[in-house]
């Protein structure tokens, strides 16, 4: 769906982008991730056509920079005007007019985004989360193929953040191509395929978080709830075979180690202490991402 070749983009004297190259298949959810300045916001205006720049970007095939491609983009930017004094649903007129689409889905749209009993309510009196859900609907007006989205859950409480991560996995479902940028680390990592990681302008790292983590050795870690600790445990637990570190933090057991040798490590400390609960924890997408810029830096 998206084709990106030797992008490259300077503002006087400062690479924003430098040369890079990646592709987005059809149907997945694709993450661009970087600290402060890496250049996502650079490389979406260019996939966007809103800049100009070196190299060669293709939406489905055609040049991102020809009009008729921007009928199947639906964009979420980070921030976005509405008019005050207009309600949700006259705003959502306004922008269907504005892409040539049909008005008769401007109200569903409202609905599915959680504003259908505000929809007659004047913009100017929305909360910041209320302002993200309406610009969700418009970035969906038409029913784009694609849709870019930047920052989609700022300004959104708890519920509002898990409403649209569920909504972006629903888009998904249906076949939507899905682009986004995100500083929340741990929504990314539920709604994504592959994460590309960029820092200086360069992508540092693109893969799925699995496969990123198996490159960087990564391993999991057991959370093992403890009756009563005994005294020499630590000794006892490190000899186990997959163990490459433990330590105790209050009532709990903290291990890391191998991933096939979960079973056979709670097996064992259960023959000495009784176990009250156990948990897993994966390599997050946090820890993956500091390790890969602390090591280009």
């Amino acid at each position: 769906m998206i084709q990106v070749n030797n992008l490259g983009k300077i503002y006087g004297n400062v690479i924003a982008v430098d040369k890079i190259s990646f592709k987005v298949k059809k149907g997945e959810t694709f993450a661009l991730l970087g600290p402060n300045g890496a250049g996502k916001t650079t490389t979406i205006k260019a996939i966007l056509g809103l800049i100009n720049y070196e190299g060669e970007i293709k939406i489905d095939g055609i040049d991102a920079r020809c009009k008729e491609v921007k009928k199947h983009i639906g964009y979420l930017p980070e921030t976005v005007s509405f008019y005050d004094n207009l309600t949700a649903l006259q705003n959502m007129h306004f922008f269907a007019e504005l892409k040539g689409v049909e008005k008769e889905k401007c109200f569903s749209l409202l609905k599915e985004v959680g504003l259908g009993g505000d929809a007659n309510r004047r913009v100017g009196g929305f909360s910041k989360g209320m302002l993200q859900r309406l610009n969700l609907a418009q970035c969906m007006l038409g029913s784009p193929k694609l849709l870019i989205l930047d920052e989609p859950t700022s300004g959104l409480d708890a519920l509002g953040a898990w409403e649209i991560r569920n909504k972006i996995k629903e888009l998904k479902k249906k076949g939507i191509t899905i682009l986004l940028s995100s500083h929340i680390l741990s929504e990314v990592q539920e709604v994504s395929d592959r994460v590309a990681i960029l820092n200086r302008g360069k992508i540092i790292a693109i893969d799925s978080v699995e496969n990123l983590s198996k490159k960087l050795d990564i391993q999991p870690k057991l959370k093992i709830k403890i009756m009563k600790m005994k005294e020499n445990i630590l000794d006892y637990v490190k000899k186990i075979e997959g163990v490459k570190n433990a330590k105790i933090v209050e009532n709990f057991l903290e291990i890391t180690c191998n991933e096939e040798a979960k079973a056979n490590i709670i097996n064992e400390i259960g023959k000495i202490v009784k176990i009250i609960d156990f948990k897993t924890i994966e390599p997050s997408l946090e820890e993956i991402f500091i390790r890969m810029v602390k090591k280009d830096e």
